[in-house]
């Protein structure tokens, strides 16, 4: 993964801050502290994303990184990392309880309590960030798989861990491959399962978050004109016929719902003050509306007014 930031790059009085704001504005709001001085700490972070998936590849001296109780209670999107460790040690401390790392190893923790990560020896680790709501699994199992090892001797667990290093050792693989988000997380769902001895784990969580992700799938794509059914079914391994059925019952049809959201994107989009030089066309592009005249129409029977007369409205 190509390095986002490099501290060797910064000023010494610079890099903590620099590492600081980074983190929080892009990965977790936590509390650093670094064992070195302004002039020997060295960091470097690299940033990626694969659909739901993030990936962040850290190489650092001596740190130890503290999610405290107020940060956890202030948390309004919790998610679950996953830790790989790449080379020397560290130690995940949540719940009570305590996960040495050794190369390969790795272990998850969720945002939404207290955790500290110690990296005596430094850190060489990738830590991959999964919202709560696509791992799907149950909270009191999630506690229960916290801040426990992942070695070897789960083979499930090894598999994710070589699978998981080479998707963050290829920048190419993992930018353009937003498709593999979704088997990933149930690979790494997988590990979580077989290491607490519970295989309905794994079926259960998948049907009852089903319509969640199919919602959250479509809302990523509204942007893209060829967005269908078909294609949703296929990123979320359903059939057609299914996805039809699984948003039947939570009330909404396909058709009608991606309408609805790309024409509440474009009126917000033309009512903001910094797109002012973007042409109606490009909006309506933006939102997955290629054809000018039916946008125009469409707009007019939601809102009663022709998007030119509603940007006007709203100088």
């Amino acid at each position: 993964m190509h390095p986002t930031l490099t501290t060797t790059a910064l000023a010494p009085r610079d890099r903590e801050e620099a590492v600081r704001s980074l983190v929080w504005d892009s990965v977790v709001r936590v509390e650093i502290e670094h064992h070195v001085s302004e002039t020997d700490m060295s960091v470097s972070l690299g940033l990626g994303q694969c659909g739901d998936l993030g990936v962040c590849h850290t190489r650092a001296t001596p740190t130890t990184v503290r999610r405290t109780p107020r940060l956890a209670r202030e948390d309004t999107e919790p998610a679950v990392f996953l830790g790989l460790q790449r080379s020397g040690s560290s130690i995940v401390v949540q719940h009570g309880r305590e996960a040495v790392l050794q190369p390969g190893d790795f272990a998850i923790y969720d945002t939404a309590s207290p955790y500290s990560l110690l990296f005596a020896g430094g850190i060489d680790a990738t830590f991959f960030r999964i919202p709560r709501a696509a791992l799907a699994l149950p909270e009191a199992r999630l506690r229960e798989a916290s801040a426990v090892r992942f070695g070897r001797a789960n083979r499930v667990a090894a598999l994710t861990s070589d699978y998981l290093t080479r998707l963050a050792d290829e920048p190419d693989l993992l930018d353009s491959a937003a498709v593999l988000a979704t088997p990933t997380i149930e690979l790494i769902r997988a590990a979580v399962t077989v290491q607490l001895g519970d295989d309905r784990l794994s079926r259960a969580p998948l049907g009852n978050t089903l319509a969640t992700r199919i919602l959250a799938d479509i809302r990523q794509h509204l942007s893209d004109p060829d967005l269908s059914p078909v294609a949703v079914a296929a990123r979320q391994h359903i059939s057609v016929r299914y996805l039809h059925r699984v948003l039947q019952g939570e009330g909404v049809r396909f058709g009608d719902w991606v309408r609805h959201r790309r024409l509440e994107g474009t009126r917000r989009d033309l009512a903001d003050p910094a797109l002012r030089a973007a042409t109606v066309a490009s909006i309506a592009r933006r939102w997955g509306l290629r054809d000018a005249a039916h946008f125009s129409k469409a707009f007019r029977t939601r809102y009663g007014l022709t998007p030119r007369d509603w940007r006007a409205l709203h100088r």
